[in-house]
């Protein structure tokens, strides 16, 4: 495939898992994937991660990153900063399947998360020290590094793949979504099949640093906080009822999929820009 209308349309932080998402015109790339993005997450007292699947009001915290801050709001609760380049100690804290080294954020976010949601709750951040890599089942001899992301550095999707569920749930009686359900990255304009991003090896982005080269790595397999509206935090089944239809992916064991996780093969340092050309070679 070598489509010169191939364009980054949207780029996206989450600077915290689970939480909302931050739309940007352009991103710096490092080793994990964007800078600042799920470099926070939320654990519960023994450390492990807490999700929308369990607390779909986490769609309603929305950060705002600043210059020295990150900022956190959600109704009913004043704002909460967070200085960039401060932490408050060590912990322990479980991603999935891994046990890493992380910093905490201290007594006052963990108050705030707390109240917010529920039930007792700590934020930390991700170690930068800390070599956490993505499955070698899928990325080969590409040693790729994730921060707090659930497996990978980048999540890839494309408007094109958008636009045909939003098709099929307009077709059932339901409203169309918007691409925060998903939680991606990097979204490609200007593909022409519904995604097409599942049959792409690697994306070349032009950048002004130089180009980036993403590889395409394994089909993002799908739970159920697409189900969640970003913007209410009510949680249905829509998405899921509408995916259930065609997505299936044997790749992934026959779940659902959506979307494709990616690693980055060159360009850390570079930033990538909305707008940008992308050129992507087919997989055989």
């Amino acid at each position: 495939m070598n489509d010169n209308n191939l364009r980054i349309g949207q780029l996206f932080i989450h600077p915290i898992k689970s939480c909302g998402g931050i739309a940007v015109s352009e991103a710096p790339l490092i080793d994990t994937g964007f800078e600042y993005d799920r470099e926070w997450m939320v654990v519960d007292q023994h450390g492990d991660l807490v999700t929308q699947r369990e607390l779909p009001r986490m769609a309603l915290i929305q950060p705002t990153l600043r210059a020295s801050d990150l900022v956190l709001r959600a109704p009913g609760m004043l704002a909460l900063h967070l200085q960039l380049d401060a932490v408050e100690g060590e912990c322990r804290v479980r991603v999935w399947d891994d046990t890493v080294d992380a910093f905490d954020m201290g007594d006052l976010a963990a108050q705030w998360f707390s109240d917010c949601l529920g039930q007792p709750l700590r934020l930390a951040r991700f170690n930068p020290d800390v070599q956490r890599l993505a499955s070698a089942e899928w990325t080969g001899a590409i040693a790729a590094r994730t921060a707090f992301s659930d497996a990978f550095p980048l999540l890839v999707l494309s408007s094109a793949s958008l636009a045909e569920l939003n098709r099929r749930l307009a077709a059932a009686g339901h409203d169309a979504v918007t691409m925060q359900r998903f939680r991606p990255n990097i979204v490609i304009d200007g593909l022409t099949e519904a995604n097409g991003e599942d049959f792409i090896d690697t994306l070349t982005i032009d950048s002004a640093d130089g180009p980036v080269v993403l590889k395409l790595v394994k089909p993002c397999s799908r739970c159920t906080i697409p189900d969640v509206d970003p913007a209410t935090a009510v949680p249905g089944h829509s998405v899921t009822d509408a995916m259930s239809a065609y997505r299936a992916n044997a790749r992934v064991g026959g779940a659902l999929a959506f979307g494709q996780n990616a690693v980055i093969v060159a360009g850390v340092g570079h930033r990538l820009r909305v707008g940008a050309s992308v050129q992507a070679t087919l997989a055989f």
